[in-house]
C-alpha cells in the first residue's frame, strides 16, 4: 500500500542515466533558485518602513536612502557571488568557500548557518505567501500557521518528484509575479508621471526629520536587508545547472539581481511617494496595488501572484539545502544518509529533513513572519561576510587577472555585511539570541559526527603492517541457541537449519504464563518433535522476553568462548504476504535483534519464514 501511495505522490523511480536530464536551463533555473531573493521585494520594503514609522510618518522619507544602500549592498554581493561561482563550481558556496579559505571551523559556521538559513527561508517564504493570502481573504486570518504548514508539505512533495518537474511546476509562479511587479511599477510610474496618482509622502527627500537618529536608520537597513537573503543559493546549486554549468549558473545570477534590484527599488519609491503606512492586516505590497491598480481583477491577480512566488519562494531552500547537507555529509560532518538519491534522483534526506524544520519554526514562531526576518537576516549575512572575506584571501593565494580589483570588490561586501550582523547583534538582540544557542549545539554535533567517523575508519582501515586482517580465527566448533515462541512450522524450519550449521544446538523459550501445566504442556511437545535438541524454558515473573533473552544468550556466549566455540543466536520469525499485515503482529523479532546486538561476542541470524497467503 505505502509503495502505491508513494508512486503516486512523487512518481516513478528514474534510472542514474537520467541524471543529465535533471539538469536545468537558465529559465527554469531563474524560476527554481531566484523564487527566494524576488519574492522577497513582496516584504523587504515592508520590513524598513515598519521600523521608520515607530518614529513618525514623516521618517518613512528615509525608506529611500536605505533602499540605496541594500542596492549597493546587493551589488557587491552578486560581483562576489559570480566570482565564487567560477572558482568554485561545485556548489557548496559559502561552506566551501570559508572552509578553504578561513578553515574548518569558519567553514562549518557558514554551513551551519546556511542550513538554519534555508529552513527559515521556507518558514518565512511560506508565512509571507499566507499573509498575502489573507490581505485579500481576511476570513483565513485565524488559520495562517496550518496555511503555512500545508504549503511546506505541498512543496516538499513536489521537490521529491524531481529538479526538472518542480522547476516546470515553478515557471508559472515567478514569471507570473514578474510580470504582475513588473506592471505595477511601469503603470505606478506612469500615472506619477502623468499625475494620475497623488503624491502623499509626509516629507519631501532630504527634509531634516526630528528624533532621527543613526540607530534607527541602521535598524531599518538591517530589516530592509532581508529582500537579499536567497542570492547565494545559485552559487550553492551551480552543479544542478546544464553545461556549461558555471557560465550558466553566473548569467543567471546576474539576470536575477537586475530583476530584484529594479523591483526592490521601484516598489519602495512607489511606497515612499503613495504614503503607504504599515498594516498589520494588508500588506504594504497590497496597499500599492490597491491604489495603481485599484480593487478590481488585476488586483487580485497581483495578489494571487504574491501568494504564489512566496509559497514556491520556499524551493530554493528545498534546492539548496540538499547540496550543501551533501557537501557537508561528504566531509563526513553530518550523516551519510545525506549522500544518498532518492528514487527521483533528488537528495531526499534533506529535502524531508528541511521540510520538518521549517514546519517545527512556523509552529514555535506562530507564522509570524516579523518575527522570523530577524534571525532570517542573521542566518544569511554571516556566510555572506564569511565567504566575501573567504574570497579576499582567495585572490591573495592566486593573484589571477584584476585580482586587486575583485578584492576590493569582496572588501565592500564583507564590510557592509559584517557591519549588518554587528548591528543585528546590538539593535535587534531580542530577536536574534537564538543564534548564539543554535550555532554552539550545531558546531557541538557536527564535531561529534565527524569524530564518530573517524574512529570508524580508523578501526576498519587496512594497513600493510596489519596482521590481524589476514589472520583466520579457527573456532572449534559452533553453538546455535534458538529463539522459540512455540511449537509451529516456523519453529521447526528454524531448528532444522540450526542443525545444519551447529556443532550444538539449544531452543530457548521465554514464558510468563501464570498456569505452569500450559508452560510444561510446550516443553514436552517441543521435547516430542526435537528429542535430540536441548530445549530451555525461562519463566519471566515481569513478562519481558528480552532481558532474560539477553542474560541466558551472555551465559552460553561465555561458556562457549571457554570451549572455542562460536555463539549465534537464530531469530525466528514470518513474513506476512501483505507489507500492511505486519502492523497486526507484534515486533517481537525486531527488539530481540536490537538488544542482542550490543553483545560484540554474539552473532544473530534471522530465519524467515514466507506466509504464502
Amino acid at each position: 500500500m505505502w509503495r502505491y501511495l508513494k508512486r503516486f505522490l512523487i512518481g516513478k523511480p528514474l534510472k542514474t542515466t537520467d541524471e543529465g536530464g535533471q539538469a536545468l536551463t537558465k529559465f527554469k533555473a531563474l524560476a527554481l533558485l531566484s523564487s527566494d531573493a524576488l519574492s522577497s521585494v513582496a516584504y523587504g520594503t515592508e520590513q524598513i518602513t515598519t521600523i521608520l514609522i515607530t518614529l513618525s510618518a514623516a521618517a518613512l522619507m528615509y525608506q529611500i536612502w536605505v533602499a540605496a544602500l541594500v542596492l549597493v549592498l546587493l551589488a557587491a554581493i552578486t560581483l562576489s557571488y559570480q566570482q565564487i561561482i567560477h572558482a568554485y563550481p561545485s556548489g557548496g558556496g559559502a561552506y566551501v568557500v570559508a572552509s578553504t579559505n578561513w578553515g574548518e571551523r569558519a567553514g562549518l559556521i557558514a554551513g551551519g548557518s546556511l542550513l538554519v538559513d534555508y529552513m527559515l527561508t521556507v518558514a518565512v517564504s511560506t508565512t509571507s505567501a499566507t499573509e498575502a493570502i489573507t490581505s485579500a481573504i481576511p476570513s483565513l486570518y485565524s488559520h495562517q500557521v496550518l496555511i503555512s504548514c500545508l504549503i511546506v508539505v505541498a512543496i516538499m512533495l513536489l521537490n521529491l518528484r524531481g529538479i526538472r518537474e518542480s522547476a516546470s511546476f515553478l515557471t508559472l509562479p515567478v514569471y507570473l509575479f514578474i510580470v504582475m511587479i513588473s506592471a505595477m511599477v511601469v503603470y505606478g510610474g506612469y500615472n506619477i508621471v502623468s499625475g494620475n496618482l497623488q503624491y502623499h509622502a509626509a516629507a519631501h527627500i532630504g527634509a531634516p526629520v526630528e528624533g532621527m537618529t543613526l540607530i534607527l536608520f541602521f535598524r531599518a537597513f538591517s530589516s530592509g536587508s532581508s529582500s537579499l537573503t536567497g542570492v547565494e543559493a545559485i552559487s550553492n546549486a551551480v552543479p544542478n545547472f546544464k553545461k556549461p554549468k558555471s557560465h550558466n549558473a553566473s548569467a543567471t545570477l546576474a539576470i536575477m539581481a537586475t530583476i530584484l534590484a529594479a523591483f526592490f527599488g521601484g516598489i519602495t519609491y512607489l511606497s515612499y511617494y503613495l504614503g503607504i503606512v504599515p498594516n498589520p492586516h494588508e500588506t504594504v505590497l497590497s496597499q500599492i496595488g490597491v491604489a495603481v491598480f485599484g480593487h478590481g481583477i488585476i488586483y487580485y491577480v497581483l495578489q494571487l501572484a504574491t501568494a504564489m512566488i512566496l509559497a514556491v519562494a520556499a524551493n530554493t531552500g528545498f534546492s539548496a539545502f540538499p547540496i550543501l547537507a551533501y557537501n557537508l555529509a561528504k566531509d563526513k560532518f553530518l550523516p551519510h544518509a545525506y549522500l544518498d538519491k532518492g528514487d527521483r534522483l533528488g537528495y531526499s534526506n534533506g529535502i524531508i529533513s528541511l521540510a520538518v524544520g521549517a514546519i517545527v519554526l512556523i509552529e514555535i514562531f506562530g507564522g509570524r513572519t516579523s518575527s522570523l526576518i530577524p534571525l532570517y537576516a542573521v542566518g544569511v549575512f554571516i556566510p555572506f561576510t564569511l565567504s566575501q572575506s573567504g574570497m579576499i584571501i582567495h585572490w591573495r593565494r592566486n593573484r589571477g587577472k584584476n585580482w586587486h580589483v575583485k578584492s576590493v570588490i569582496n572588501f565592500i561586501g564583507a564590510f557592509i555585511s559584517l557591519a549588518l550582523v554587528v548591528c543585528l547583534f546590538l539593535l535587534r538582540f531580542p530577536n536574534v539570541w537564538p543564534y548564539l544557542i543554535v550555532m554552539p549545539i550545531l558546531l557541538k554535533i557536527f564535531y561529534k559526527i565527524n569524530g564518530h567517523y573517524k574512529r570508524v575508519a580508523e578501526q576498519l582501515r587496512v594497513v600493510e603492517e596489519d596482521t590481524e586482517i589476514t589472520a583466520t580465527h579457527h573456532f572449534d566448533g559452533s553453538t546455535v541457541i534458538v529463539l522459540v515462541s512455540g511449537v509451529t512450522r516456523v519453529t521447526a524450519n528454524a531448528v532444522s537449519y540450526a542443525q545444519s550449521i551447529g556443532d550444538y544446538v539449544i531452543a530457548m523459550h521465554v514464558s510468563f504464563d501464570s498456569n505452569p501445566e500450559k508452560e510444561h504442556k510446550t516443553s514436552e511437545q517441543f521435547k516430542r518433535e526435537f528429542p535430540d535438541v536441548r530445549f530451555v524454558d525461562i519463566h519471566s515473573s515481569y513478562r519481558s522476553i528480552a532481558q532474560p533473552t539477553l542474560r541466558f544468550c551472555d551465559v552460553i556466549a561465555k561458556r562457549a568462548a571457554d570451549r572455542n566455540y562460536s555463539t549465534t543466536v537464530l531469530v525466528p520469525q514470518f513474513v506476512p504476504k501483505h507489507r500492511w499485515e505486519n502492523i497486526l503482529h507484534n515486533q517481537t523479532s525486531l527488539r530481540l535483534r536490537t538488544i542482542l546486538n550490543s553483545r560484540q561476542n554474539i552473532i544473530i541470524s534471522t530465519y524467515n519464514y514466507h506466509l504464502k497467503e
